[in-house]
């Protein structure tokens, strides 16, 4: 029993995860391709290997001829009488090669071929390890920064965080751990080539996913992200069970999942709102914190008026117009934002009841305005 050579396998299989039948079938091409290096030719050559003890054995195919003009291929009738009395003309004769006879060179190519396996084989191990983690979030450590570009290990493989992909103003430490979200994973000659992002809005959602076990669950969904990375992210949630709050479970109590969130994003603001079939609703849930007062959504055009009261209009709009940005990309409708005075100079504002104008200024007057983030509020109503 070779029991060196099984040992050897066991460690491989177990270190580098290649099962112990492909590195048989490595060894058995290496033999082969010492035979056709010694004989210069292996078309004719079975190799043996029982995968219990590790025995091998090689033999060549030869035809038993009256005359011998290829010795690779053919054996002499005489010879084969000497091996055993039953062979006749034309019959094939199993004749053992002894591999000790192979020259240096042909040995040392074999092993390369074992060695060029082995490495084939942990290539695709690794690659099929990460490709199943694509669109995943994974943690890593800051290695060195390449250029303006990071190196990050995430354990086996180093992975790519492109100056496109990291937020601005983002800095790390070597050693430092983070989450990134993983882009794309390439097959490549020196092994898997991984491209992270800490930008992506699926990272948010990720995040979301680990921290949320309603998320996780199933039980909450998260509907629609808009994201400008290390700034604002607007997410709408909506649950699929009547008696849990899809808001109060992705803020926690006292905020402690949405901060969770925060933190590993590096203070990026989360504004959570609740998911709404009817446009109209949803528009209004998506410019919190502003108050509105009445939506008119176009569903074929995807175009929305919206009006909100004359001290509103900088909050709906935001700094640099980035809440209604964001309120745009989340609900996927072209949003145009009017102040009551523009509403009612443009007659936008005759669609509407006086009544109604009044009922809505009772609660959500002057005195009732917030400028805090929804995701906020939805923390104090947890309390």
């Amino acid at each position: 029993m070779n029991t060196e050579l099984i040992e050897a396998l066991n460690v491989l299989e177990q270190e580098k995860n290649i099962s112990k039948e492909t590195l048989l079938e490595a060894i058995e091409q290496s033999l082969l391709q010492a035979c056709k290096n010694h004989f210069g030719k292996a078309d004719n050559v079975k190799v043996n290997i029982n995968p219990e003890t590790g025995d091998f054995s090689v033999f060549a195919e030869k035809t038993v001829v009256e005359q011998v003009e290829d010795p690779v291929l053919e054996i002499s009738l005489t010879n084969a009488k000497m091996m055993d009395s039953k062979y006749e003309l034309g019959d094939i004769v199993n004749v053992e090669i002894k591999s000790r006879e192979f020259g240096r060179i042909a040995t040392q190519n074999a092993k390369n071929v074992i060695l060029q396996k082995i490495r084939e084989e942990e290539r695709k191990v690794l690659y099929n390890e990460y490709y199943e983690k694509e669109r995943e979030v994974v943690t890593g450590i800051v290695q060195r920064y390449l250029g303006k570009n990071v190196s990050i290990n995430l354990g086996k493989v180093d992975a790519i965080l492109n100056e496109n992909e990291q937020v601005k103003g983002e800095t790390f430490r070597p050693t430092e751990r983070i989450k990134v979200y993983v882009l794309e994973v390439k097959d490549a000659p020196k092994g898997p080539k991984i491209l992270v992002s800490r930008t992506h809005p699926e990272l948010v959602k990720r995040l979301f996913e680990s921290e949320v076990t309603e998320v996780r669950e199933g039980i909450v969904e998260i509907k629609s992200i808009a994201r400008e990375a290390g700034s604002r992210t607007k997410i709408a949630v909506w649950s699929n069970d009547p008696d849990v709050d899809a808001v109060g479970a992705c803020v926690g109590m006292n905020g402690a999942r949405v901060n969770a969130v925060v933190a590993e994003l590096g203070g990026e603001k989360i504004d959570i709102i609740n998911w709404d079939e009817n446009p109209a609703l949803l528009i209004e849930n998506a410019l919190s914190p502003a108050k509105v007062i009445s939506v008119m959504a176009d569903p074929d055009e995807k175009t929305a008026t919206v009006i909100v009261p004359d001290y509103q209009l900088s909050l709906a709009i935001g700094k640099e117009g980035q809440n209604a940005r964001l309120a745009a990309r989340l609900t996927g409708y072209k949003i145009d934002i009017k102040s009551e005075t523009q509403a009612r100079e443009a007659g936008d504002f005759d669609y509407y009841e006086e009544e109604d104008y009044e009922d809505y200024d009772e609660e959500y007057g002057q005195e009732n305005y917030d400028e805090e983030p929804y995701a906020e509020e939805s923390e104090q109503e947890q309390e």
